[in-house]
């Protein structure tokens, strides 16, 4: 049988990271002020730390933002909260809004929809930098954040209060779609936007077309990539050999003996230059053995 790599297509960089990044990288050359990105630029260490030593400050959540010389803020691609820009303007920042176009879109919805008194329901992980900068654009406290089928399931509002749904854009498409499903059969009045963006719903349908044909499946993606990850879960549930690497060091090289078939995906955050050495890294095997 012959031995061969099928690798994504859509792997790699995704137009709001690109352009995040971008926006870092135009700065860098045209600034003479200090450099700070709002929170990881994007989630890939590799890229964080190679800005880092370009120069460019990382400002975390929470630091104390007088404590620190004012300069050039670029938002990072998952967007921050309202407060947070409105902050950064008072303290004098040349605020850079990198946020994702798609992101932005939800910010809109939300603010929108909140104002007109519609309960915002979001389908993400609430803990994931995307999910509380939206929750930072509601007017009010009327929203709830969901992850899973039991909290849709218990998912309870008053039957008249209309409620707006939206997604993180990373989301898992089909994930998506079955919570939909439950809390409209609870008979409310629900607006529904299908926030996820299509490179991730692309990327995920084609992973999962490749995890079914192939021995091994590398997933290469941040530790704190949510999009990673669920490609990893995508591909897991098609390819019990599947595995999860943030660069080719993480290679276990003794499971690709015995393959012919190695498939190779990646999230939206990991650069084209990781890609390429895992993927030289499994050649390398293939040709081996």
């Amino acid at each position: 049988m012959d031995k061969k790599i099928i690798l994504a297509k859509s792997a790699g960089f995704c137009f709001g990271v690109q352009r995040a990044v971008d926006t870092v990288e135009e700065e860098l050359k045209k600034s003479p002020k200090l450099i700070y990105t709002y929170g990881p630029i994007i989630h890939n260490e590799n890229v964080v730390e190679d800005l880092k030593e370009k120069g460019v400050h990382v400002m975390e959540e929470g630091d104390d933002l007088s404590a620190s010389e004012p300069g050039v803020m670029v938002i990072r691609s998952h967007g921050v909260s309202k407060k947070i820009m409105d902050d950064l303007s008072k303290k004098e920042y040349k605020v850079v809004d990198a946020t994702c176009p798609f992101v932005k879109k939800i910010h809109n919805i939300v603010s929108e929809y909140s104002e007109k008194g519609y309960h915002i329901l979001i389908i993400g992980n609430e803990s994931h930098p995307e999910i509380q900068g939206i929750i930072g654009w509601i007017h009010g406290d009327s929203y709830t954040v969901i992850d899973s089928e039991e909290e849709a399931e218990q998912f309870s509002i008053e039957n008249n209060t209309k409620i707006c749904l939206v997604a993180q854009t990373t989301y898992n498409h089909n994930k998506f779609e079955n919570l939909v499903e439950i809390i409209k059969h609870k008979g409310y009045d629900v607006f529904a936007v299908s926030t996820i963006c299509n490179a991730t719903h692309e990327r995920q349908e084609e992973a999962a077309q490749i995890a079914e044909l192939v021995d091994v499946m590398m997933v290469i993606g941040g530790r704190s990539s949510s999009n990673s990850r669920k490609l990893y879960e995508i591909c897991k549930d098609k390819c019990e050999r599947t595995f999860f690497v943030q660069t080719a060091k993480d290679i276990d090289l003794s499971v690709l003996k015995s393959t012919n078939t190695i498939g190779i995906t990646a999230g939206a955050s990991t650069p084209n230059n990781i890609i390429e050495e895992v993927q030289n890294t499994c050649q390398r095997v293939l040709n081996n053995y």
